[in-house]
């Protein structure tokens, strides 16, 4: 005779559209099936959670896997372990690998290259070019297809649309809602000379804020031209917080845990290139702006934009040294302790993480702990303390800026799909990662 559920959480504090409040959660074939009190016998294996917080599965909505084509930095499942150590359930991969992720083809063999060896759910952003603009509308709607993503300004890779035509034509393209990296790039060029040889700090200097907001100012005219929804991943200035405060018809909001926590010019002295990212961490005056776009209700979501470099690339003198940092696996233990601190509430986190992706994407059938969703689920524990280390992270590149920082709020076990995936600290083999689905989209 079958039992009701697979798998019942017992116990465990859910944070859901009900809030917060101790309930059990029964799985059946990889969905919620109930939530509530659970009779212990109708279940196939039971979990205590007690003492734990049950959250909606993490969705990091913004991270470079480097596959294929420069696996000697990370790969889809270097990089997917990494995610799910860290609580995070579904990714969303951006397209500036080699070679670039710009057709139906390129798209199609990621999505081979990820099924069933990603520990978790994925979707990959498509680049959006000169060269595929009228492909945009069928490339948007394919399996595995996260939207298109643009850069405006020049970051790892050779995806750089900065002239308005092209920009204006590929905006006028779209239907979902696209990415940006928005940075201007004649300013970048221009300014190349205020760069310090051996010096990161000069990094802030050069890509100013000036350079941010005259790129956002172009992408939210062009998008409210077209009425088009675009995404302004990692803002990292206030005067783009204070525009986008005020044009939010059509343009969403991403920050990402290292602007909201690190800040120049200590950031610089005591990590060196390893602070050094596109955007650049800044002075307390623009971390403290993002902290009140989120307290505001501006920012959207959080995205780590891990971005993985090997240890050689980060160590050569300003400004030949790459710009990024692994980020997937420290999101969910940095942005706790946040929460522990009194900076948000867990129900705003919660918000960030995995109902504003779902409500934001459109993604179907995950971002939320209610019956009928997939049991895509982050198992904390908020009072547990713990020291982030090198050796923890499972990126190939094998480093975080969070080295020897200690928190409070750890992650314990993380569920896709119904799937055990990890319980404290440990992996549980095989790979299961399938492709996230959407409402506009496959």
């Amino acid at each position: 005779m079958r039992t009701t559920f697979d798998l019942v959480l017992k116990g465990g504090t859910v944070v859901n559209h009900e809030g917060i409040g101790q309930r059990d959660i029964g799985i059946t074939e990889g969905r919620i099936a109930a939530i509530g009190q659970i009779d212990e016998a109708k279940a196939d294996e039971v979990i205590d959670a007690r003492g734990l917080h049950i959250l909606p599965g993490v969705i990091d909505t913004q991270v470079h896997f480097r596959e294929p084509g420069l696996e000697h930095k990370e790969d889809l499942e270097t990089g997917s372990r990494s995610a799910v150590l860290g609580g995070v359930t579904a990714v969303f991969e951006m397209p500036n690998t080699k070679p670039l992720t710009t057709t139906a083809e390129t798209l199609a063999h990621k999505v081979s290259l990820a099924r069933d060896r990603m520990f978790c759910d994925f979707a990959f952003y498509v680049g959006g070019t000169r060269e595929n603009i009228d492909d945009i509308p069928k490339l948007e709607k394919l399996e595995g297809s996260a939207g298109i993503k643009v850069f405006m300004g020049s970051s790892t890779g050779d995806l750089l649309v900065d002239d308005e035509a092209s920009l204006d034509h590929i905006i006028s393209r779209i239907s979902r809602r696209a990415a940006f990296h928005s940075e201007d790039e004649a300013r970048l060029l221009a300014r190349m000379d205020v760069r310090r040889p051996g010096d990161p700090s000069s990094h802030p200097e050069w890509r100013d804020e000036e350079a941010a907001i005259i790129s956002t100012r172009r992408l939210v005219r062009l998008a409210e031209k077209h009425k088009r929804r675009v995404h302004v991943l990692h803002v990292s200035t206030a005067a783009e917080m204070k525009f986008l405060g005020e044009h939010k018809d059509w343009a969403s909001v991403e920050v990402t845990p290292h602007h909201l926590t690190l800040v120049a010019p200590d950031c610089y002295e005591r990590l060196g290139t390893y602070a050094q990212m596109n955007p650049p961490v800044r002075d307390a005056r623009h971390r403290d702006a993002i902290w009140t776009g989120l307290e505001a209700g501006i920012v959207d979501v959080l995205g780590s934009d891990h971005a993985p470099h090997t240890r050689e690339e980060k160590d050569h003198a300003y400004p030949a040294s790459h710009s990024g940092m692994t980020g997937v696996q420290t999101l969910v233990p940095i942005m706790l302790d946040h929460v522990n601190a009194g900076r948000l509430s867990l129900e705003r986190f919660v918000d960030l993480t995995s109902h504003g992706p779902q409500r934001l994407f459109g993604i179907r059938g995950k971002g939320r702990i209610a019956v009928g969703y997939d049991a895509d689920l982050t198992v904390v524990d908020m009072k547990r303390e713990e020291t982030i280390t090198n050796a923890q992270v499972a990126s190939r590149a094998g480093w975080t800026p969070y080295d020897g920082t200690r928190v409070r709020g750890w992650p314990i076990g993380t569920f896709v799909r119904g799937n055990r995936v990890v319980w404290e600290g440990a992996i549980e083999e095989p790979a299961h990662g399938q492709p996230v689905h959407f409402f506009e989209g496959a």
